[in-house]
């Protein structure tokens, strides 16, 4: 074997330090010119992620968010679950804007494949669930990982393979049998058409480069290439460490980067952690500090804290210092990134949860589940009153606000917030010294 002289490069990761949502499209599009590869590690296409530049809004479902960048190439990981059909209309609504996409773009062979009978698999079980349902997108993410653990998955490597209609057959026999024992009406759906588009779709991802992700990558630091790895929704829906079981179907913490794309855990450098100036949850689930009043109303105005891919509406609330620390912990967090810090411009009073109140009793650490016994302690902080989105420098954001930050940096295991967010566009973007 050649003797390869070793580049000390590693692999930065970027990732959500609350239940989803939180700005990772726009940071890792910020971050994308340090690099030369960005991936996405796992997660489906329920995982709209967006951005704003040069007055265009887009949003990427399983398309990494340095697509936008020249120059760089983009890595759909093998921890990542991919709808054909979304990842055709996903990427030719691209292509007016990104015209080499298919060069731009490589997909694992390892990546499993959402089937047209595991979106009816996941609509199937939540009905099932009634009063107790997640909250699901119904895009059959959560079936096809279930596929991926009980070892009944069909992935993208397989549609190279002469044997891959006997695998889906063999797959969708299966999903039938599991469906009509749940009493989902299978008869109304037109299966020929829905086939149909479908493997035309498995047509049109040939016209991509599949690759093995675990050896391009690690090829690629030997090359002393720099990787940015990208997750999807936030570290309090990992299937592990999240408030489960309203969570999703993936790990979504720093330790997932590694499964997800073939990384060795020595060669991760950097780890990201973003989390917005208060707290948004999509779906059912416990969550400590919402708000249903007009706070929590105004803040999903101004925050337009509707779902990318769904349009459904988030639940908001103060931030979470609790949950917080967990996350910083979990991922082992180096720098901090603060976003939609402008949506509390127009506050008076502006609220932090710096502990819990279970039973009567107080605790600073997260309980083994979020009930509705578990109450928030809250403390007050004086609002900015200050539009900061025109503001273009730390020098010039208000007092009001740097003692906010300066607080959470405190109670956060020492972290320090490194960027701050004054807007949705890419250039509303402060680096803080």
């Amino acid at each position: 074997m050649e003797k390869v002289d070793y580049k000390p490069a590693k692999v930065d990761v970027l990732l959500g330090l609350q239940w989803g949502d939180e700005g990772k499209g726009k940071v890792v599009d910020v971050l994308t010119p340090k690099y030369d590869i960005i991936t996405r590690f796992q997660g489906g296409p329920n995982a709209g992620h967006t951005l704003e530049f040069e007055g265009k809004k887009f949003v990427l479902r399983s398309v990494p968010s340095g697509i936008f960048q020249e120059g760089k190439i983009n890595v759909i990981g093998n921890g990542v679950v991919l709808d054909p059909i979304l990842f055709q209309q996903e990427t030719e609504s691209l292509i007016a804007t990104v015209p080499d996409i298919s060069k731009r773009l490589h997909i694992s062979r390892k990546a499993h494949l959402i089937l047209p009978t595991h979106r009816m698999l996941d609509a199937a079980h939540e009905a099932a669930k009634g009063a107790s349902k997640i909250g699901t997108t119904g895009k059959g993410i959560g079936p096809t990982y279930t596929d991926k653990a009980a070892r009944n998955g069909v992935r993208v490597g397989d549609i190279e393979n002469s044997q891959f209609i006997d695998r889906y057959n063999l797959a969708k026999s299966k999903h039938e049998t599991t469906l009509r024992a749940l009493n989902y009406p299978c008869d109304t759906v037109d299966m020929g058409d829905l086939e149909k588009e479908w493997f035309k779709a498995v047509e049109y991802l040939k016209t991509f480069t599949l690759i093995d992700s675990e050896t391009f990558l690690y090829d690629s630091l030997l090359s002393g290439k720099h990787i940015l790895a990208e997750g999807a929704q936030g570290t309090m829906l990992d299937v592990d460490f999240g408030s489960y079981p309203f969570v999703t179907s993936s790990n979504t913490t720093c330790a997932g980067a590694c499964s997800g794309l073939g990384i060795p855990p020595s060669k991760i450098g950097t780890v990201y952690g973003l989390f917005k100036a208060y707290c948004t949850r999509v779906g059912s689930g416990p969550f400590p500090t919402e708000l249903t009043d007009a706070t929590g109303k105004m803040l999903a105005e101004r925050g337009r804290e509707f779902g990318s891919v769904t349009g459904r509406p988030r639940r908001c609330g103060w931030l979470d210092l609790v949950a917080l620390q967990y996350a910083i912990r979990l991922n082992g967090v180096s720098k901090l990134i603060m976003m939609k810090n402008d949506v509390l411009d127009t506050l008076d009073i502006i609220k932090v949860c710096v502990g819990y109140e279970i039973n009567g009793a107080p605790t600073h650490s997260m309980p083994y589940e979020l009930t509705d016994k578990v109450k928030p302690i809250y403390k007050e902080f004086k609002g900015w009153k200050t539009d900061m989105t025109q503001i273009t420098s730390e020098k010039e954001l208000p007092k009001e606000f740097i003692d906010y930050i300066r607080f959470i940096e405190e109670n956060a295991l020492g972290g320090k917030i490194e960027i701050v967010s004054v807007g949705p566009d890419r250039k509303q973007t402060i680096n803080m010294s």
